[in-house]
């Protein structure tokens, strides 16, 4: 003779596996809920980078000369052999700050490995670097990279100042780039000047170093 169910159990594992799906859905619709609330933080902070790096090329193309954008970035390249020496202790911690660098003026060049004008450039970067050593700061800011591929490209052209990785881009938005290679030339106060491609050939107006560069820019 079969035994039959008992109702009681049946019911209680039903109702165990109601909770469970509960549960369930409560911790599916939690991570949704913290998915999208994160995602639309990352638009708003996307957003508001955009609109500083707006800002500050509409600035610097009216001759205003803005306060550059600060950053705290990481060392990849901690070359400092032209770099004044009373800077070149900025390294030791890995990471350098544009606050660091205030008292000389600074030469910031944007640039990724798989960038074919950065190529073209990088030479002359390094030679306008030992042409300037201690007196102006050259700083490479690479972008939208990988650090092993961007540590090859720096060997290459043997690279001869420091050169850091914005990981997540913020400052490239903040310098209000769409672009490599860029260059922008901060006196000794901070203040921001026109942005500069050494790579171009159609040269128009020429950057406080003397090289040659057109004002760019989105």
């Amino acid at each position: 003779m079969t035994a039959q169910p008992d109702p009681t159990q049946c019911s209680a594992r039903v109702s165990l596996v109601q909770k469970r799906r509960s549960l369930l859905w409560r911790v599916l619709r939690a991570v949704s809920v913290t998915l999208v609330g994160g995602l639309f933080v990352l638009l708003v902070l996307q957003v508001v980078h955009h609109g500083r790096g707006t800002r500050l090329v509409k600035d610097v193309r009216s001759g205003r000369n803005p306060a550059a954008p600060s950053f705290d970035l990481s060392v990849i390249w901690p070359h400092t052999e032209t770099w004044p020496r009373e800077l070149r202790s900025a390294v030791v911690d890995s990471k350098v700050s544009l606050r660091e660098l205030r008292g000389y003026p600074v030469v910031i060049n944007f640039w990724a490995s798989w960038c074919g004008p950065c190529k073209a450039e990088a030479s002359r970067l390094t030679d306008a670097a030992r042409l300037h050593s201690r007196r102006v700061v050259f700083l490479g800011i690479d972008v939208q990279d990988f650090k092993g591929d961007a540590r090859k490209f720096l060997r290459e052209f043997d690279t001869n100042y420091v050169s850091l990785r914005d990981g997540s881009g913020s400052t490239f938005s903040d310098y209000g780039l769409t672009g490599v290679p860029e260059t922008y030339w901060i006196d000794s106060q901070g203040r921001d000047h026109s942005p500069r491609s050494w790579a171009r050939s159609d040269t128009r107006s020429r950057s406080p170093l003397g090289c040659s560069g057109r004002s760019s820019g989105p």
